[in-house]
């Protein structure tokens, strides 16, 4: 029996130690793509691949348009309508906007549902950068270190550029400049005040919704987003577009 606790005891060690160089390897290699993605474009992240796979073996055709475009190219308009629909205090908090947070959870509370999501521009980047679409509390985890990561690392402004080049909006649709391009067949410094809300109106589902054929309820969403898209302060950086 000695001998049997002995070697359980030891497997135990070595496997603890495996687990810890694991954790330690994740971590450098996560903090390092960080450091790299703060100056380099992002080729690829996860869900586009989780959803070509899904589109391979589904009935939807496959695709993947995805055009990496420096925020400065973007036009003011899709950067404006980002920030109103899904972050308006994008530039006051640190990446956590706890005061929604918090509304979010008192909210559900009187109407006894589950707190609706309440991710600010920086997690909802930090999830899209790493992270599948499944959910656990330990990928939420992982989301709160990386979004502490780019707060700290990046700028507000590499936040959002990269947030708006690899964010989904639509079927096989990556990024802002590819969904100009495929809903209205221009680039995205040339769209419109309604045509960029039109597309961020379509998140968080933008494969059930499409910005160039919008029901009713995506186009009262985009009425209210170009009536409070210039209640945003200036951006702190030049861009083209009106």
């Amino acid at each position: 029996m000695g001998r049997t606790s002995k070697a359980i005891g030891k497997k135990l060690v070595k496997l603890r130690d495996f687990l810890w160089r694991v954790t330690l390897l994740l971590f450098q290699l996560s903090l390092f793509f960080i450091i790299i993605y703060r100056v380099l474009p992002v080729p690829i992240t996860p869900l586009p691949i989780v959803r070509f796979f899904e589109q391979a073996f589904g009935p939807d055709p496959v695709r993947l348009k995805k055009d990496w475009e420096p925020i400065e190219k973007l036009g003011k308009p899709i950067c404006l309508a980002a920030i109103t629909s899904e972050d308006p205090r994008f530039f006051e908090h640190v990446g956590f906007d706890f005061e929604q947070i918090w509304d979010s959870i008192e909210k559900s509370f009187k109407k006894g549902k589950r707190p609706r999501g309440a991710s600010t521009i920086s997690q909802q980047t930090a999830k899209n950068l790493f992270f599948t679409p499944s959910r656990s509390w330990i990928r939420k985890i992982l989301e709160v270190y990386v979004t502490v990561c780019l707060e700290t690392l990046w700028t507000k402004k590499r936040i959002l550029e990269v947030y708006l080049n690899i964010i989904e909006m639509g079927k096989g649709v990556y990024g802002a400049e590819a969904a100009a391009q495929f809903y209205f067949q221009k680039p995205a410094n040339e769209l419109s005040n309604r045509q960029a809300a039109a597309i961020v109106a379509c998140f968080p589902n933008p494969r059930r919704w499409q910005a160039n054929n919008p029901s009713r309820y995506i186009k009262r969403k985009q009425q209210i987003i170009v009536r409070f898209m210039d209640k945003i302060p200036d951006l702190p950086w030049d861009t083209k577009g009106d």
